[in-house]
């Protein structure tokens, strides 16, 4: 780390607690306030940025952060313009992520980043390469995969060459959080964890029935005459529920109808778009060139970079293959496996 002169100490001071008391008179006692900053590794204080700040601003210059956008929501390769990519889908839910957060007071600088970030660790090829390198990890012996666990991954270990982003506790506990069995300790982690569910849901039905896979007649009445009969309709009655359920307590939540509305809409999509038969067609081709690209860098451990020493083989190859967007996914796999004519 820089060593701070006494200038940039001074007004960092200064500007901390101006900020300190902004947020005494603005934000809600529930929320995590910016000070003071919760670093695996002490850093100087910033002049102009609170702390939370400055991790949004790591997480939007990382190498990570700028793959998804060549990473899959949830069509592969699409021909259109207008589909999501995981960067548009974590575009969005941050928004929105936000916006609860204003609304009930609490902390947007943190709910940002940690909005920002839950996704960094998702592999190519959306819910279906998640699926498939669990199954290549645990077929060699190891521990599986989680998108989540590896997002942390990423900003604790992977990024900046093997030394991490060093950001604070609460951005790091609502990346793991935002989705599992164990929710954030904050409210902002959980309104990302929430927010999530409610941005992907109604965004992917907007890109399913654009690509065809869905029509308007598909989609469940029950669940679409409760919420609403458009992507920001729905997403402005869920919104507007979660922050009226929110006001009080240590919990981010929804009414038990709309909640059980949007979970009942969130199987039908499983079901017939995420796992459907759409997915299925690419299902058994992505699962293959993930299960041979494992196979092969276990065979040829030389050819794996190594960007965090004290990993095993499994873990590097695990972050190798994560790492990868989809279109290098599928011109690496065509690279090493696809004859071309020059090379007969």
């Amino acid at each position: 780390m820089f060593d701070e002169g006494p200038a940039e100490a001074t007004a960092a001071s200064a500007f901390a607690d101006r900020i300190r008391l902004r947020e005494q008179g603005v934000l809600s006692e529930r929320a995590i306030p910016s000070y003071p900053a919760t670093r695996a590794e002490p850093e100087p204080d910033n002049a102009l940025r609170t702390p939370f700040q400055r991790d949004r601003d790591r997480i939007v210059h990382s190498k990570a952060f700028r793959r998804l956008m060549h990473k899959t929501q949830v069509f592969v390769a699409p021909e259109g313009d207008h589909y999501r990519t995981r960067l548009t889908h974590t575009l969005e839910a941050t928004g929105i992520a936000r916006t609860v957060a204003r609304a009930l007071d609490l902390n947007e600088d943190l709910t940002e980043a940690i909005g920002l970030a839950h996704d960094l660790g998702h592999p190519p090829f959306g819910h279906i390469g998640e699926q498939a390198l669990d199954e290549a990890s645990k077929a060699h012996g190891g521990p599986g995969f989680r998108h989540n666990e590896h997002s942390l991954r990423v900003v604790e270990v992977l990024e900046r060459d093997g030394r991490g982003l060093n950001l604070n506790g609460p951005v790091r506990d609502g990346i793991l959080k935002h989705t599992g069995p164990v929710k954030s300790k904050s409210l902002e982690g959980q309104i990302v964890r929430l927010v999530d569910r409610v941005a992907y849901i109604n965004h992917d039905i907007d890109d399913a029935l654009r690509a065809g896979v869905l029509t308007a007649n598909d989609l469940p009445t029950e669940e679409i005459e409760l919420l609403g009969p458009t992507g920001s309709s729905r997403i402005d009655r869920l919104v507007k529920d979660i922050v009226e359920q929110s006001q009080e307590g240590d919990e981010i939540r929804q009414s038990n109808q709309l909640g059980s509305a949007m979970l009942r809409l969130r199987k039908f999509m499983f079901q017939k778009v995420y796992l459907g038969a759409a997915a299925r067609a690419e299902h058994e081709r992505v699962h293959r060139a993930l299960r041979i690209l494992f196979d092969h860098y276990m065979d040829c451990p030389e050819e794996v970079p190594v960007v965090d020493p004290a990993a095993d083989q499994i873990q590097q190859v695990t972050d190798l293959l994560a790492g990868m967007t989809d279109r290098y996914c599928i011109a690496h796999f065509t690279d090493l496996y696809v004859p071309e004519r020059s090379r007969l």
